[in-house]
């Protein structure tokens, strides 16, 4: 069990918090930088759209499969060796996209920035609970969560002013001095931990655990644009999804020592924190994916400003866990998680009867609440879902809970996208029932609205399109909105951290 002592004696604690925040700032930014990006790569790489959508799938896939085994790798090579090739190797493949000339190149680049970024984010969050006392682990897991949570934000934002500015190589090049100065200032001051070299590798529980993910991420990432399971495609690839976690819950359930620690998830507030981070990643991307085209195809807002709109959300999330940093020794943790779900469902609320009229300072303030939302449930479950977990399984932890963050965005990304296209063909077919010459909203009108004439029937078309994209995004907000209120029931699952001699909240993992 890991003491106060043991965390005092931690030299540059500083610097290598500042070194980790580079690393997961980085890493988290990459996930939607290159977003805005696509056009210009297409053109440049002679990619389709399908083609192009690529650059954004490699990524996901590789990250998604090499996040499980993290812990396993960090215990068998020691973290800060594997921290120091994963920095060093998303940095060379950062500038690898760079300079790729074609979409094979661009791919296998991306493929192998996935690999070696995978990591990143999980170590950065363990090494973070490893060197700060328990009293200071609230504050600690703000200044990291931020990195988290304002990267994805800011994302589209930087880049679209690098692509902009300069070109969209530049989304990869801007890596470079981070990834330098994070990789030194780590080989100088983080230390050593000891490596476990004789640890056996479960070759085929990582296999159909890989197998799994990577079905489930090919048939979100492409379902939408193949006709679901109207596609060959698409079932092969659900099959494989199923497949590979059935063999792999079998497997890891009886097998002696597999990559994944089965008693993980015997502790309640690991568990439950699984479940709830997966419910913040469904909605996390989700909202920003959904409101960035609301913004520029219903709002008729430029890409620059559409992204300066969305771009307060990350404020509200930094403010946020900045005081949810302070309070975390003098509060219970779900307190503050429950006030940050209520917050989050009301500023969804807020947008179910939204319309392109609702004026930019509205738009704004809520984006601010929202992230406020985020910043007080993301903080404290970070701090909550250690309390009681053992030390060795710290960094297993840690990739656990990004690994469900990540499909939970994918899979909340791709049902909300899906819905949006769904409910938008509905509400067209039962919007045209009311057009009629009966219908008292068309009367004086219906000279110029009649379907009768041509010129009728496109702006008829074009009004019905409108009004029920409208509806269709509205619907998409209810169904986030209600997405927020299990989690609430999820708290009661979790344990309370015990108390410190001095009153405060003491995190370090005690077990009951």
């Amino acid at each position: 069990m890991a003491t106060r002592t043991e965390f005092e004696v931690v030299p540059h604690r500083a610097l290598i918090t500042i070194c980790t925040m580079m690393a997961t700032l980085m890493q988290s930014l990459d996930s939607t930088i290159a977003n805005v990006a696509l056009p210009y790569m297409q053109g440049s790489l002679s990619a389709s759209y399908d083609q192009i959508t690529w650059v954004l799938t490699s990524y996901i896939t590789a990250a998604a499969i090499m996040t499980a085994p993290v812990g396993w790798i960090s215990a068998r090579f020691g973290l800060k060796n594997l921290y120091l090739i994963s920095m060093l190797g998303f940095t060379v493949a950062s500038m690898l996209c760079g300079v790729a000339t074609s979409l094979t190149e661009m791919v296998a680049f991306r493929l192998l920035q996935g690999v070696f970024g995978a990591a990143l984010v999980p170590l950065s969050q363990s090494t973070m609970l490893n060197i700060y006392p328990a009293e200071q682990r609230g504050s600690a897991m703000a200044v990291w969560g931020m990195g988290v949570m304002v990267g994805p934000i800011l994302g589209p934002t930087l880049g679209g002013y690098l692509t902009e500015l300069y070109n969209w190589r530049w989304v990869f090049f801007v890596n470079l001095p981070f990834g330098l100065l994070a990789t030194a200032g780590m080989a100088a001051f983080l230390p050593r931990a000891k490596a476990q070299s004789d640890l056996k590798f479960d070759w085929f529980g990582f296999a159909v655990c890989s197998m799994g993910i990577a079905g489930l991420q090919l048939m979100l990432d492409r379902g939408e644009t193949k006709d679901w399971f109207g596609s060959n495609e698409i079932i092969i690839e659900a099959v494989f999804a199923a497949l590979g976690f059935y063999l792999f819950i079998v497997h890891m359930l009886t097998a002696k020592k597999p990559f994944i620690t089965p008693s993980l998830f015997k502790d309640r507030n690991i568990s439950a924190g699984m479940l709830v981070m997966f419910a913040v990643g469904m909605i996390l991307l989700a909202i920003s994916a959904l409101l960035a085209p609301w913004l520029q195809e219903l709002g008729n807002y430029p890409v620059e400003t559409a992204g300066l709109v969305m771009a307060p959300r990350g404020f509200g999330t930094m403010a946020a866990m900045l005081v949810a940093g302070r309070l975390t020794n003098k509060v219970d943790p779900r307190w503050l998680m429950g006030f940050g779900i209520s917050v989050l469902a009301w500023s969804l609320y807020r947008m179910t009867d939204w319309t392109p009229a609702v004026s930019e300072t509205t738009m704004i303030v809520n984006t601010v609440i929202q992230g406020v939302g985020f910043g007080f449930v993301f903080l404290p479950l970070q701090v909550i879902a250690f309390a009681t977990l053992d030390p060795a399984l710290r960094t297993e932890g840690t990739a656990m809970l990004n690994l469900v963050r990540n499909v939970g965005s994918a899979i909340g990304i791709s049902i909300t996208s899906a819905l949006v296209t769904q409910n938008e063909q509905i509400e067209h077919s039962v919007l045209s029932g009311d057009i009629t010459p009966l219908n008292r909203a068309f009367e004086g009108v219906w000279s110029v609205l009649s379907p009768a004439t041509a010129h009728g029937v496109q702006v008829l078309n074009t009004l019905v399109n409108r009004q029920a994209e409208i509806i269709a995004y509205n619907d998409d907000w209810k169904l986030m909105m209600l997405m927020t209120l299990p989690m609430l029931l999820l708290l009661l699952l979790m344990r309370g951290p015990k108390k410190g001699a001095g009153g405060g909240a003491d995190h370090t993992a005690v077990m009951d």
